[in-house]
């Protein structure tokens, strides 16, 4: 018993890793399982339709036996009881019940086993009975039994008078008929539950096969790291999968070409302040066992040291912030974004001391982060205060059009146009001043992530004009907004 206990659980577990390792096996497993109940379930059926049809069809002959034979017997019981060769009858068992239960054998050897319900049909005279029994040696009959009413002429039955006709048939014929029929049906079910399995396993290899060809294929893609575009063949599910995937291929492509490029452009630009600041360091280091410095020159190379610590740090920022690409850890509120340019604009004329700022802000609502636009406007006023000359003007509007920072610098040639927001990109004007060249990027992204645009163009001073424009909420369903 133990042995039979561990091999019906080794097997219970050998499917259970079956169904788990495979959606080719759960599907045929699943399959399977609704093609055999369903077989089943029909054969359960037809058998008990036919069983009831053949039970209907010998009680229907039983009936019509008893019902022509009744007149008959009612005509003259006690010639039916001494058992007259008049009645013509086939394979049946006739006898005459009483009301006082007293039973007489009108035809056949053998003798029924009568129950209640015959008795209670002879004294009611009312109903029919439909049952299956047994005869004296124990062998099935189907029993039916109907009432005979026997009367002299002139007088009325009583309950002592009253007869019930009860006629049995031998059910063994029925019996092995439908013995034979379940036989043959469970036969026929179990044929058709294999070719079932068969169909299935076959149809369920088909059905995965564009699902096997795509986990092959990109499989080999993984192992290769060549994630080229996988062919899609037709519209159904495998090849709307295949369309997904290539378009998850794209988006890493393009993920992985950024990630290529920023650590490319940040070992390019980190590696010009790290060899300024090694050589101003080997030179301190030098200094201290020649003394070669004049007097003067190693403060001088502290203060260059130190704004090259300024540049680095904040290019490691800038660094940051774009390698969060396009989703930034921000929390989004509704906000009047004019308290947020007014703390941009007084950080750019603590920077910009000699220059004049041309203000005109109205209120405008958004949705926003206040903390990261403030950081991209101040990027745009330093861009403004890094190139507008002494005593020049850096105009500032704030409307229902957008933010617009003009300055009277230089201004943007058309052919840094196209690349002023790429990352690093550092026009030939530029190339002298201070800055890493992530300022402008960092404000594309910001702006982008609040579902807004920026674009650059030439001021009417001839100066650079940035313009920022993001989707703007209507004061009047504004409730409680951040003011900064």
């Amino acid at each position: 018993m133990r042995t039979i206990r561990q091999g019906l659980r080794a097997a219970l577990s050998s499917l259970t890793n079956l169904v788990r390792s495979s959606l080719q096996h759960r599907l045929f497993l699943l399959m399977s399982a609704v093609a055999i109940v369903a077989c089943v379930v029909i054969s359960v059926v037809t058998y008990q339709v036919a069983r009831v049809s053949l039970y209907e069809e010998l009680d229907g002959e039983l009936v019509a036996i008893a019902e022509e034979l009744a007149p008959q017997i009612a005509a003259d019981v006690e010639a039916a009881a001494s058992g007259s060769d008049a009645l013509q009858l086939g394979n049946v068992v006739l006898e005459l019940v009483q009301a006082n239960k007293a039973v007489t054998s009108i035809h056949g050897e053998q003798q029924l086993v009568l129950e209640s319900e015959e008795y209670a049909l002879a004294r009611l005279q009312y109903g029919v009975v439909m049952r299956s029994g047994v005869i004296a040696d124990g062998s099935p009959y189907r029993i039916i039994a109907i009432p005979l009413e026997e009367a002299e002429e002139g007088a009325e039955a009583t309950e002592a008078t009253g007869y019930a006709l009860v006629i049995g048939r031998e059910l063994e014929p029925t019996i092995e008929a439908l013995s034979s029929l379940s036989s043959r049906q469970w036969l026929l079910s179990a044929g058709a539950i294999l070719l079932a399995v068969i169909a299935i396993h076959i149809i369920s290899r088909v059905v995965m096969s564009p699902v096997r060809r795509l986990t092959r294929t990109v499989s080999s893609a993984a192992r290769s790291a060549d994630f080229g575009p996988l062919s899609v063949r037709g519209t159904a599910e495998p090849a709307r999968l295949a369309t997904a995937f290539n378009r998850m291929i794209d988006s890493l492509a393009v993920s992985r070409d950024r990630q290529t490029r920023l650590i490319a452009d940040a070992s390019h630009e980190l590696r010009t302040p790290l060899t300024s600041l090694r050589t101003n360091v080997e030179l301190l280091i030098a200094d201290e066992r020649s003394h070669i410095l004049p007097d003067g020159a190693r403060a001088d190379i502290l203060r260059d040291v130190a704004a090259q610590l300024g540049e680095f740090t904040s290019l490691v920022g800038d660094l940051v912030a774009l390698s969060r690409d396009e989703t930034p850890a921000v929390t989004m509120a509704p906000l009047n974004l004019r308290p947020v340019v007014e703390h941009a604009i007084s950080r750019a004329k603590r920077r910009g001391p000699t220059l004049v700022f041309d203000i005109t802000l109205d209120d405008i609502y958004v949705n926003g982060d206040s903390a990261t636009l403030e950081r991209a406007i101040t990027n745009l006023l330093d861009n403004a205060v890094k190139f507008s000359p002494v005593g020049g003007t850096v105009t500032v509007r704030l409307d229902h059009r957008g933010l617009r920072i003009d300055d009277e610098g230089p201004g943007i040639s058309e052919k840094d146009l196209p690349h002023i927001f790429d990352r690093f990109y550092r026009s030939e004007a530029s190339r002298n001043t201070p800055g890493t060249g992530l300022g402008l990027s960092i404000v594309e992204h910001t702006i982008t992530s609040h579902g807004g645009t920026i674009s650059a163009g030439r001021s009417p001073s001839g100066g650079a004009a940035f313009i920022v424009r993001i989707p703007a909420l209507d004061p009047a369903h504004v409730g409680d907004v951040d003011e900064v």
